[in-house]
């Protein structure tokens, strides 16, 4: 277990491609926007709320994602 009680990536699932309307992602790191979720892009459950971040920002802060940090630590 890597989550604490309540705390957990239990929120629901991801956003699905087939759902119907486009649905844009925005990096929550650099605010770069994608239409729908990316294969390469990082999704992360903080506090409850989900992010999603771009592969550029997910490979500059691979070691603080693998250490579980959340990203106002970055």
């Amino acid at each position: 277990m890597t989550s604490l009680p309540g705390d957990g990536d239990s929120t629901g699932p991801a956003p699905r491609s087939d759902a119907g309307g486009d649905r844009q992602i925005v990096c929550a790191r650099c605010g770069a926007r994608a239409d729908g979720p990316r294969p390469t892009w990082t999704c992360s459950v903080e506090n409850g709320t989900r992010h999603y971040f771009c592969d550029a920002c997910s490979r500059s802060n691979l070691r603080a994602i693998e250490g579980r940090l959340d990203s106002a630590w970055w």
